[in-house]
């Protein structure tokens, strides 16, 4: 705001700004806040050459997210708190014991040591900060003219090619030994530092642009060396071009890899870096950049443009008391800091001149830093919130969840994405069809590797790396499986086995195949190339192949055609319902899987994948038995309800009894709300009948309900009950139509040719490791967004990607 800083309620512990925190005192009568202001101190070049501190206010709201670290060496600030009564705004500084209550003391205290989303973006699990060695501002480097080459490393005193440390004194690579990282070796490093008194060592494979693991063997622990990349390039090592081993394993292991990280991040060649408005890069905040590659392609396409950055000023006036709990007010502020060019700007000609003259790279503090975005979005999930790396594909269909539940006007722009898809079953024996459709917004393209065009190239190959493997020599050139896109369209369009088929012409079970169709074409296409899969070991894996994606693609010919003449359907019955012999077993729905004949493999299948146990049991149930696949994406639909991880139980007549997760989750209308929540918001200054009303508007969901009442007018006078009832109904009814309503009124159909712009990549052997960059183009040239690097593309991998982002070409 104005003054800058924030107003915190003492009795609710929300978070207002100057406009919002008089609106809530008359509203709830609370008088007492905490105001928190953050000064930022930057350092500016003072002129004997030294830092002269500037002080300024924080802007909370915009530019101190997008600003980047605060905790870097360019930046300091100090954090002011005092309680402010209202209506006088009478200002008592903190701490401060002596004027103040015991319990307001302990409530100040709180506040002031709990962790904001800043804070809590970062991994508490370390046990202990690295720190930097006592050798590396004095560290001598011999000049003899050694230089490292990129790969193909092995011990100078044995033939190992794993575990490999360079000696940043005279450029030494020898082998480790079984300390630090757990890996074995030798001990080649050790005895030349005994021999030598060379201390300082950085293990190869895992110099980043960001770093690199440095071990210190006169200290005897990992250190951290701030003069790496200039101890680096005395050896002709360029940390910018480097990229660190797949979870730093051994040369052996990760050498194929290699490959697939310099040509999707396009190393090696010099690209120029892109400013202005669509060309802001996005900071990494350990391992997020599945979120960076998926929203730097949501807001390249136009209608979540207008929607979100276009309606900024509307989303931000009537934005509910905590925007920090908004999702529409997260995703507005996310596209204005990428789409306003405020925080992509080219350096002045006078800070280029200046590090030419120092012979120093400055890194410029460009881009946003999306830890209030992340830390709202991914609130309550048990992969998101997390630092670790996730599958960009499970976080897109995981925005559209949230788009499709917080709607944003009267279009919705998730809707680009959406399309239905008709899924033809036949039963082999009597012939008969059955069709029904439902809702997608993602095409997933299995990858043919029968098709592969390479057989031999692949066998000799895989000969070669298994006989190098053995020999404990270099592994051989990779060879990567070249796949016909063509060969991967016909492979969706084919037809499908449905195991334990029930069919009810027949009334038993038997053998059918399932076809599915585009019944609509959406406006954007999403293509997913099922790249990710899992061995016999039930590990994941990835399949490293090269599939040449079309810059137009035409699926016409998968179009929808319903029920052909000659066609027969298959009768609408339902199979038997099985009643059990103990009256205290319940009767399953017929047409729900008998949850004792749950398909366990499928359940074990998504539990594997960091799911809860019993969340996996409903979604195979719910899905009907048809695999990991289609349970997988009522996970994504469904991990957001408060009951998605309780066990599933099921009602006497076969309904379930859990309708958070299956149902509506509507509030019956003649139940109240729960006692202890109507107490909670009354506790903060409401009146009881506002605190009832506002509960079963909002399903009891506590942090709704109070969105709820700052968004609507306080009653002058109490409601009489049938108004109360008569809201609740009307409130109820359009829960049903936004979640039941009518598919057809959102899809945008339209012919079936389009036209690629973007693509999402990944690099690494799993989706929980490696890294993600996209490509997208604009103005008529592709452009690589690498976290906080955006460059003009000279090598765009097209064939390397994972998702593929395409647009209507209109008729």
């Amino acid at each position: 705001d104005s003054e800058g800083g924030l107003y915190v309620c003492m009795s609710t512990f929300l978070g207002f700004g100057r406009e919002h925190v008089e609106r809530h005192y008359r509203k709830t009568g609370q008088c007492v806040y905490m105001h928190l202001k953050r000064h930022v101190i930057e350092k500016v070049p003072g002129a004997s050459g030294g830092a002269l501190p500037k002080r300024r206010n924080a802007k909370l709201f915009l530019d101190l997210e997008a600003n980047g670290d605060l905790s870097s060496d360019d930046f300091e600030y100090e954090d002011e708190a005092k309680l402010v009564i209202f209506p006088d705004h009478y200002e008592i500084s903190l701490p401060n014991i002596e004027e103040l209550p015991a319990l307001v003391t302990i409530a100040c205290d709180a506040l002031l040591s709990a962790k904001s989303p800043y804070r809590k973006q970062d991994p508490d699990s370390w046990e202990e900060e690295l720190q930097a060695s006592k050798h590396a501002k004095t560290l001598v480097q011999l000049d003899n003219g050694v230089r490292i080459p990129p790969s193909g490393w092995k011990c100078s005193k044995c033939d190992l090619r794993e575990n490999l440390w360079l000696n940043l004194t005279d450029g030494s690579v020898l082998c480790g030994k079984w300390f630090f990282d757990g890996t074995g070796g030798n001990g080649h490093a050790l005895e030349h530092y005994k021999e030598m008194g060379y201390p300082l060592a950085v293990k190869l494979g895992t110099i980043t642009p960001d770093g690199a693991d440095v071990y210190s063997f006169d200290e005897e622990e990992p250190v951290l060396d701030p003069h790496i990349a200039k101890h680096l390039a005395h050896f002709g090592i360029d940390m910018l071009q480097m990229q660190v081993t797949e979870n730093g394993l051994t040369d052996n292991d990760i050498k194929p890899r290699v490959s697939e990280w310099e040509v999707i991040q396009e190393a090696g060649v010099k690209l120029k870096p892109m400013y202005g408005p669509g060309y802001t890069g996005m900071k990494n905040l350990g391992n997020s950049c599945y979120l960076n590659a998926v929203m730097q392609a949501i807001f390249s396409i136009p209608e979540f443009q207008r929607a979100y950055v276009g309606s900024l000023p509307r989303i931000f006036d009537y934005s509910p008391l905590d925007p920090t709990q908004d999702f529409n007010t997260q995703m507005a502020k996310l596209g204005h800091g990428l789409l306003s060019g405020q925080y992509s700007k080219p350096p002045m000609k006078s800070e280029l001149i200046e590090q030419v003259m120092k012979e120093e790279h400055k890194p410029q503090h460009n881009g946003i830093s999306p830890r209030m975005f992340k830390a709202f979005i991914s609130k309550g999930h048990p992969e998101f919130s997390s630092n670790r790396q996730q599958d960009a594909q499970e976080f897109f269909l995981h925005l559209i969840n949230l788009v499709e539940r917080n709607p944003v006007g009267s279009e919705n722009p998730s809707d680009v994405f959406r399309f239905l898809v008709e899924e033809r079953t036949q039963c082999c024996q009597s012939r008969k069809v059955r069709y029904t459709e439902r809702v997608d917004y993602i095409m997933q393209l299995p990858v043919a590797m029968e098709a592969a065009t390479n057989k031999d190239e692949l066998i000799a190959y895989e000969l070669k790396r298994r006989e190098a493997e053995a020999a404990r020599r270099a592994p051989p050139e990779l060879v990567r499986a070249k796949i016909p896109f063509s060969a991967c369209l016909q492979a969706f369009s084919e037809p499908n086995n449905v195991d334990d088929f029930w069919s009810s012409a027949l009334q038993a079970k038997s053998a059918g195949v399932k076809t599915s169709r585009f019944a609509s074409f959406p406006e954007y296409l999403v293509v997913q190339i099922k790249k990710f899969t899992f061995g016999l070991d039930w590990v994941p894996k990835k399949l490293d192949v090269s599939i040449e994606m079309p810059d137009i693609l035409d699926v016409s010919h998968l179009r929808a055609m319903g029920l052909q003449p000659g066609e027969e359907e298959l009768p609408d019955v339902a199979p038997p319902i099985i009643i059990p012999d103990d009256p205290k077993v319940l009767v399953y729905s017929s047409t729900k899987t008998n949850p004792s004949d749950i398909d366990e493999s499928a359940v074990m299948q998504l539990a594997e994948m960091g799911f809860p146990l019993e969340a996996c049991r409903k979604a195979v149930y719910y899905t009907g038995n048809l695999g990991a696949e289609l349970a997988f994406n009522w996970i994504i639909a469904h991990m957001e309800e408060p009951d998605f991880a309780e066990p599933l139980a099921i009602s006497a007549f076969g309904g379930v009894a859990s309708t958070g997760a299956a149902g509506l989750g509507a509030v019956g209308l003649d139940n109240q709300p729960p006692e202890e929540m109507v107490a909670i918001i009354v506790s903060m200054g409401f009146q009881r009948n506002v605190a009832i009303q506002a509960l079963k508007a909002t399903n009891n969901n506590l942090e709704r309900a109070l969105e709820w009442i700052f968004s609507h007018p306080e009653p002058e006078e109490e409601s009489e009950p049938a108004l109360d009832m008569m809201a609740m109904e009307n409130n109820v009814n359009a829960n049903i139509l936004a979640v039941t309503g009518s598919e057809e009124a959102r899809i945008k159909d339209g012919p079936g040719r389009y036209e690629l712009f973007g693509f999402i990549s990944h690099m690494g052997t799993s989706t929980m490791s490696g890294h993600y960059v996209c490509h997208l183009k604009k103005e008529g040239r592709w452009v690589i967004y690498n976290d906080l690097r955006v460059c003009a593309s000279e090598r765009p991998p097209k064939d390397l990607g994972y998702i593929y982002f395409y647009h209507r070409i209109p008729s």
